[in-house]
């Protein structure tokens, strides 16, 4: 099946300092991004949707910029494993803060993954203010 890579970007009144826990840690993310998130051993988190466990591994991380999760066992055919990338930006002219996602999964309705996204980036402005 063929891997699709959707992108937006997000301004967040929040500092890059501020923001960053909300998408590096496990429980940042369970206030927001999924039902249920925890820490494993080496590096891997246990997201849960709707009573559903889904093993990442935090590829990378960069202090206030940005981490990378790949969900293990999610390779077809060959293909590589779905991901999901936070980057946070900060524009030095206004001082405003970016919150870019990458998601690469199967999923390729655009439409879908917009309003998906749009929803959990509404709870996140919620929790930190913004």
């Amino acid at each position: 099946m063929e891997k699709y890579k959707f992108v937006a970007e997000y301004e967040l009144r929040a500092s890059p300092k501020m923001l960053f826990p909300y998408i590096s840690t496990a429980s940042g993310l369970s206030q927001w991004f999924a039902n249920k998130v925890n820490t494993l051993p080496e590096q891997r988190f246990d997201f849960q949707w709707d009573n559903e466990s889904h093993i990442a591994r935090q590829v990378s991380l960069r202090q206030n910029k940005g981490v990378r999760f790949e969900f293990l066992d999610t390779a077809d055919n060959g293909s590589d494993n779905n991901y999901i990338d936070f980057r946070v930006d900060q524009s030095e002219l206004t001082q405003s803060t970016y919150l870019r996602i990458t998601d690469y999964s199967a999923n390729s309705d655009e439409a879908e993954l917009k309003d998906l996204w749009d929803g959990l980036l509404e709870k996140l402005r919620e929790i930190v203010g913004s």
